[in-house]
């Protein structure tokens, strides 16, 4: 089901920082990270449905999604996974690209969607849940913030128990650089499941105990499911990217590293130094 973690606009070698696990069938084909043909789109796809999860631009876009956790979905709807790559595709800023969806998104199952524009420091998420009414879309402020199966920042067990990890893992860094293949080690392979008590009580008790870790593995009538890929997608201040994938391979664990440039966004600052050399 997919758990992000993100830093946005408050680190002061970071404008954004990802963590993220993607639930899914294990035996769901599924490329890794890599370039996509013919367009500047970075990220892992589904070869079924041909969309993604995770994905990123050099132009220092980032789109990213989880499914609501519901009990009916539509076998007919359209793919969430296209959501990412429309907004990657097109050159409308996040709060535009929002508006757009408000006439589409009950064609699609339940979903939590974030758009990002580094550059512009602009960031959006977007929630076609509760069903029947409006679409959410809401700025997203500066901070640290946990998406996953329910409402931006919901207080699941997972998502608590992810925060709390990840402020005490990275206290010792100050404000120097974090160690993300390190991080995604310590906290993203926990297994801990929730309390029954506080399960949301959406679907049947098993599933959503099983699903209640921020790794997930859990045998299925349908065969094993659960998290096969953990990524670390990091944005520095100068325009340096970094695209950290550690992705599960038919059984074997696989590790790859994409580095790139977001050039607008070096010269954002550059221009914000300028002016502010100038006020002084």
């Amino acid at each position: 089901m997919c758990i992000a973690l993100f830093l946005w606009q408050c680190h002061p070698m970071y404008p954004f920082l990802l963590l993220n696990n993607r639930d899914e069938y294990h035996n769901r084909p599924t490329k890794p990270v890599s370039w996509w043909e013919d367009c500047d789109i970075l990220g892992g796809r589904d070869e079924i449905a041909m969309g993604t999860w995770l994905a990123c631009s050099t132009q220092g876009r980032v789109a990213f999604l989880t499914n609501v956790l519901e009990l009916h979905t539509l076998p007919e709807a359209k793919s969430r996974g296209d959501l990412p790559v429309l907004f990657l595709k097109s050159n409308k800023q996040p709060k535009e690209f929002a508006e757009s969806l408000k006439s589409e998104a009950h064609y699609y199952n339940g979903f939590n969607l974030i758009v990002v524009d580094v550059v512009s420091k602009s960031m959006v998420y977007i929630s076609n849940r509760p069903k029947g009414q409006p679409i959410t879309i809401q700025e997203v402020p500066p901070g640290l913030h946990v998406l996953t199966n329910d409402k931006l920042d919901s207080p699941w067990h997972k998502a608590l128990r992810l925060e709390f990890s990840f402020k005490k893992h990275i206290a010792k860094y100050g404000e120097g650089e974090i160690p993300v293949k390190e991080v995604i080690q310590m906290l993203m392979k926990d297994k801990v499941k929730a309390d029954k008590s506080l399960l949301p009580r959406i679907c049947s008790p098993d599933w959503e105990f099983n699903l209640s870790s921020i790794f997930v593995e859990v045998e299925t009538p349908l065969g094993l499911y659960g998290t096969r890929s953990s990524a670390a997608l990091t944005v520095r201040s100068s325009g340096e990217a970094s695209f950290y994938e550690i992705y599960l391979d038919d059984t074997k664990w696989k590790e790859h590293v994409i580095n790139f440039h977001i050039g607008k966004l070096e010269y954002a600052e550059e221009l914000y130094k300028a002016v502010m050399d100038e006020v002084a």
